[in-house]
């Protein structure tokens, strides 16, 4: 287990009640419980419910259930983040005062034929720039859907040097490590969506600083997001975690878990007389 600080210690789980939580799901909570409690610290639960669409409240109730199951329990209550829609939006209309964002009226069709186009930038790395004034009056006059995207340009021009230089510290069996972070991996990603009013990346960022997490624990298939996370907590006046990418859980095919995957949910699991005890024996058997 990575070695953690000696301040103050806030681990957190963030799971999204799109479906049933499964064994890599157990091993980020677990591991996450496990560092605040050996820390003397604290461990949080959020629920990341933005996606209106696809979250249930059965999966909602799930999540306690598993969560008691594995022998979890979790310090204040819950932070949802449907209940905080207004503090996203108003973070939004922030960054858009200061330049750092702007409207897409690009679909996604739009963006994979430019990816497609000679010299078209990636779909990963998508950037562009706001649209003339006129045009954009012309767009919203008509009522076409947009996005608010963060642009790379205007952020590097608030920050100037300074965003050559972002780094993040990441917690090693060796201690911490101070690690180069490169925002630009992701391109101007999208802070604002119309059927959610947020993103993840925005989300993550202010509940995280709302929550006091000091020390943010997850897959490593997160590890390129933390250099954008950084950039954002610089853009919004907030003070960056400690990061921790852990390996992933693959099936027996060696690829990664999903909700789908009913053989690996944790309510299977519970439903045909597995522990929680012995889930833990297989997911930390040193």
């Amino acid at each position: 287990m990575p070695s953690m600080s000696k301040a103050r210690v806030v681990t957190r789980f963030a799971p999204s009640p799109t479906g049933y939580l499964h064994l890599g799901h157990a091993y980020s909570a677990l591991l996450n419980f496990d560092q605040a409690r050996m820390a003397g610290g604290k461990f949080v639960l959020r629920i990341e419910d933005i996606d209106q669409q696809r979250c249930r409240p059965e999966y909602e109730t799930a999540i306690f259930d598993d969560l008691g199951w594995l022998g979890i329990t979790w310090d204040d209550v819950p932070l949802k983040q449907s209940d905080r829609f207004a503090v996203y939006e108003a973070q939004l209309l922030q960054l858009h005062d200061r330049g750092l964002i702007y409207r897409c009226f690009r679909t996604r069709k739009d963006i994979e034929n430019a990816a497609g186009a000679p010299h078209g930038p990636p779909l990963s790395v998508f950037r562009s720039a706001p649209l003339a004034a006129r045009e954009e009056r012309d767009n919203l006059a008509g009522g076409r859907p947009y996005a608010w995207r963060l642009s790379l340009s205007a952020a590097e021009e608030s920050l100037g040097s300074a965003f050559q230089s972002l780094s993040f510290q990441e917690a090693t069996d060796k201690g911490l490590v101070e690690k180069p972070a490169n925002p630009t991996l992701l391109g101007d990603v999208v802070l604002g969506r119309k059927d959610s009013g947020t993103s993840y990346h925005l989300s993550s960022v202010l509940d995280d600083a709302t929550q006091g997490v000091t020390h943010v624990t997850r897959g490593e298939d997160l590890y390129e997001a933390a250099g954008l996370h950084v950039l954002l907590h610089r853009l919004m006046g907030l003070t960056p975690p400690i990061y921790c990418h852990h390996k992933l859980i693959l099936d027996s095919e060696g690829k990664r878990l999903a909700k789908r995957d009913k053989s690996a949910t944790l309510r299977h699991l519970r439903e045909t007389g597995v522990t929680g005890k012995e889930v833990r024996a297989r997911l930390f058997p040193n």
